[in-house]
């Protein structure tokens, strides 16, 4: 049977190569190569300081703990999320407010946004505050879902009008971009995930990156045990001095290994953003011409989607249900049959309120936040890699036609 993963990281010779050059110098931990590749991902996405970590989660909880995020505060982020997101609110002791988000974009709402802090806050001494829980409103995560940026615009200008900060959940999204602008150029902190799903990976891995020359120097500091100088520096140095230790960090760091190969998918990556776009471009025509049941991604005029997922939604009124729960339990047997004849595919990503944690300690219920919830329950993402034929997409399509007659 003819196998179709959903995704397979774009791997060569000079993988191989750079590996062997890291091994072969004997330093394999946090290195020249992480500062190299470090330096390699900012430049590209036009900020100052790339600072390199084990996954995009302890990016964000570093970045989280760097901008003051803490016990006694509310912070917005959308519900449509990967559970990480909302997770690191919660590991700074701090609490999320989750907001419904645009469908056609999967993107964070910004009315919502809006109405959220003007029925739950209220002004006082400079700050918003939760009318129920005395917490204080930090501001905003705001969602590059699956290598779309979010609503940058709206999203700061509610920003400035209520003095609130925004950080960047930028996991999918490195290379986006709205004009010239990339991810983690809107004036905030931006964090990345180098996970094999990625449109570049390092096996594990995430980067933080900054304009601010103090945030980032502290975060250099934090991401390693808080300790007062690098090894890379005290090794260069008199390496027999352990450093001064004046705050309690983490261990956060990623090593030469995984910047090694970093460093090589980043001079192939606007090459792979390129043929992602092709890919995506390809699924738009099939599905417009086969699938009429099938809503393809919306990438807003002026905006760069760097397609980490290809993400359709199904049409209830086309299929013919009136029930979301039955189109979702329709969503779930198509992906099923698919992956029985060797096609991979995955829902785009959970709404956080439905999920367990989430849903019993907060109250939620699904229709709470109704748009995160039909996307969970009716998103799909379909197979894609620059690996992929012409003909393998043509056979995602025949194949969900196929089962789609099956099944109804």
């Amino acid at each position: 049977m003819k196998k179709i993963p959903v995704m397979i990281p774009y791997f060569s010779q000079d993988e191989k190569d750079a590996l062997s050059e890291v091994l072969d110098s004997g330093w394999v931990a946090q290195g020249p190569k992480v500062a190299e590749f470090e330096k390699a991902i900012a430049a590209h996405e036009g900020v100052r300081h790339g600072i390199a970590t084990t996954s995009c989660t302890t990016a964000l909880h570093l970045a989280m703990v760097v901008l003051g995020i803490q016990e006694g505060m509310d912070v917005i982020a959308p519900s449509f999320t990967f559970v990480a997101t909302v997770n690191t609110i919660k590991m700074t002791g701090a609490e999320p407010v989750l907001a419904d988000i645009c469908k056609d974009t999967y993107n964070i709402d910004p009315d919502y946004i809006y109405r959220l802090i003007k029925d739950k806050y209220t002004p006082k001494d400079g700050g918003l505050y939760n009318a129920k829980t005395g917490n204080r409103l930090w501001g905003i995560v705001a969602v590059h879902q699956f290598g779309l940026c979010a609503d940058m615009d709206r999203i700061n200008k509610i920003a400035a009008e209520f003095n609130l900060q925004v950080l960047e959940d930028a996991a999918c999204a490195v290379g986006a971009k709205i004009g010239g602008i990339h991810q983690g150029g809107f004036g905030h902190v931006s964090c990345l995930s180098f996970h094999p799903r990625k449109s570049i990976t390092t096996g594990e891995g995430g980067m933080i990156l900054t304009n601010d020359d103090a945030l980032a120097d502290r975060m250099r500091t934090l991401r390693s045990h808080g300790a007062s100088v690098s090894a890379e520096q005290r090794h260069s140095g008199k390496g027999f001095l352990l450093p001064e230790f004046n705050e309690v960090g983490y261990n956060y760091r990623m090593n030469d290994i995984q910047a090694a190969v970093g460093l090589v998918q980043t001079k192939k990556l606007d090459w792979l953003l390129s043929e992602r776009n092709r890919r995506a471009a390809i699924y738009n025509r099939l599905i417009n011409d086969k699938l009429p049941f099938l809503i393809t991604p919306k990438v807003p005029e002026d905006y760069y989607h760097s397609y980490q997922s290809y993400v359709c939604m199904l049409d209830p009124e086309v299929l013919g249900f009136d029930d979301i729960e039955k189109c979702g339990a329709f969503r779930n047997d198509l992906l099923a049959i698919l992956e029985e004849n060797g096609i991979s595919t995955r829902q785009g990503t959970h709404a956080v309120h439905t999920l367990g944690y989430y849903r019993n300690n907060y109250g939620y219920t699904p229709q709470d936040l109704p748009v995160a919830y039909v996307c969970d329950r009716l998103s799909i993402t379909l197979p894609l890699y620059v690996q992929m034929s012409d003909e393998d997409q043509e056979d995602v399509i025949t194949m969900i036609q196929k089962v789609r007659e099956q099944l109804l």
